[in-house]
């Protein structure tokens, strides 16, 4: 019974103020209804054009190293191409190229009438544009919408086209490559340094006469190997000639107590076998002569043993024509043997000092071919590094000039799903939606004032106001009535 009072009291207090500032809710509730009413037919209407792009994969994320031989890496993230698109899209200078187009006095005219005191026209109308514009990528797709708003749905569709077409372009200058002029100019750089390394290893070989290091090296050290031989056996070879003209100066010691040691005949007979040895021996050079260059080592070893034959003749003669022309056969012969022996030592000898000339020659050459292949490795390699790089230029400049001729045509990785359509009906202001809430909040002002004005006033309007505030129970209640 008493929950049943109080609630039949609650209801009945509120029934009360109800009534009691009905005047003053319908006031509030009419006054709210009736300016939301008004503003919603005289706020002008705002437009709002839409596009969608579908950003697919496509060349431009196709990683190209600048420099060396490695192959093109693909590196791509949808997310993070997603973002990247909506930073291109939403660029400054992508709204002031749409806004430069349209002219400031037909998208904002407002800005050009009364201009504002801190900045640009065009930097307030930048500033406006991009509150007005809006980006989003659709989740889990590749597709971004494009969505701007204008009074005139006519600029609201040509501003969102506009700014579209000019993206596409500035996504192409942002993912291309180098330009193919530049990669030109590099092209001829490289071709330039190619030709002057291969120049300058022409120009190395043919002046230290370097063909084939290798073959070289090995047709030396063999030559070399040839002499170092040649000269030990000729050093032994000496060595027996010593010792043999040693002895046979010993004999002619003992035997030239004889004085008839001299003959005429035996004397000449050794004279005209070193002439026939002369002519030998000339024969001989001209024979190798035809068949080798005057500075082949055969033809200045004849020619050494032609000179001291030459000489033996013409000491010979000179002795010969001093000395008695009668003598012993023995001391003659040992004295043929004795001449025989000196002349082959120091023929010899003379062989010794040719060789070791040619072993120095060779040993040189051998150091000149190593200092050589030095220098020739670093011109090798040159050249390797300079055509390398020619060839990674060529193909860089092939693809830079594919590109270059995609560019033109605006062949991107972005399509166009939904061009921007002139908007029918705008979406500002939804006078249905609004009359309703202006309802819904006139509604509740006017409660909210009342009871509002009920709880401040100082006033008893209820029994149970009355018991309440003096803590006094109510007898009977009296209507009151005006």
């Amino acid at each position: 019974m008493i929950n049943q009072k109080q609630d039949t009291g609650n209801l009945r207090d509120f029934l009360t103020i109800l009534f009691k500032h009905k005047s003053k809710i319908i006031a509030i509730f009419l006054a709210t209804v009736v300016t939301v009413t008004v503003g919603s037919y005289l706020i002008p209407p705002t437009y709002e054009a839409k596009s969608s792009l579908l950003v697919k994969f496509g060349r431009e994320y196709i990683y190209r190293p600048e420099v060396g031989d490695k192959s093109p890496v693909i590196s791509i993230n949808q997310d993070e191409t997603i973002n990247s698109e909506i930073n291109i899209l939403t660029s400054r200078d992508l709204i002031e190229k749409v806004i430069t187009t349209v002219k400031v006095e037909n998208i904002y005219p407002e800005l050009v009438e009364s201009p504002p005191s801190k900045m640009t026209p065009i930097e307030a109308a930048i500033l406006k544009f991009e509150k007005k514009l809006a980006v989003e990528g659709i989740r889990k797709s590749s597709v971004i919408e494009v969505s701007f708003q204008h009074k005139n749905p006519q600029i609201a569709a040509r501003a969102i086209n506009m700014l579209v077409d000019f993206y596409k372009g500035k996504h192409l200058e942002v993912y291309s490559g180098p330009q193919s002029s530049f990669l030109e100019k590099q092209l001829t750089t490289y071709d330039q340094k190619l030709k002057q390394s291969e120049n300058d290893l022409e120009a190395f070989k043919q002046k230290n006469r370097v063909f084939s290091l290798d073959e070289q090296r090995s047709l030396l050290l063999k030559q070399r190997m040839e002499l170092d031989t040649d000269l030990k056996n000729t050093s032994n070879h000496i060595d027996e000639l010593q010792k043999r003209l040693s002895s046979v100066k010993s004999q002619l010691k003992v035997i030239s107590e004889d004085k008839d040691r001299y003959t005429q005949t035996e004397r000449d007979r050794i004279i005209v076998e070193a002439k026939a040895k002369l002519l030998d021996l000339k024969l001989r050079e001209q024979q190798l002569l035809e068949k080798y260059k005057e500075s082949n080592r055969l033809v200045m070893n004849i020619r050494k043993e032609i000179e001291l034959v030459t000489d033996f003749l013409r000491q010979q003669e000179v002795d010969t024509a001093s000395k008695v022309k009668t003598g012993n056969i023995v001391y003659q012969e040992v004295e043929k043997e004795a001449l025989k022996t000196e002349a082959d030592l120091n023929s010899q000898f003379a062989k010794v000092s040719t060789l070791r000339l040619q072993l120095s020659q060779v040993d040189r050459e051998i150091q000149s071919i190593n200092l050589n292949e030095k220098q020739l490795v670093g011109l090798k390699r040159e050249v390797s590094n300079n055509d390398k790089n020619y060839r990674t230029y060529v193909d860089k400049l092939e693809d830079a000039r594919i590109s270059d001729d995609m560019n033109l045509q605006k062949m991107a990785n972005v399509s166009v799903i939904q061009v921007a359509a002139v908007p029918a009906k705008p979406i500002k202001p939804k006078k249905a939606l609004n009359i309703l809430l202006g309802i819904i909040l006139g509604t509740v002002s006017g409660l909210g004032f009342a009871f509002f004005s009920e709880y401040s006033s100082q006033g008893l309007s209820t029994p149970e106001s009355v018991e309440k505030r003096l803590d006094l129970p109510v007898l009977t209640t009296v209507s009151y009535k005006k």
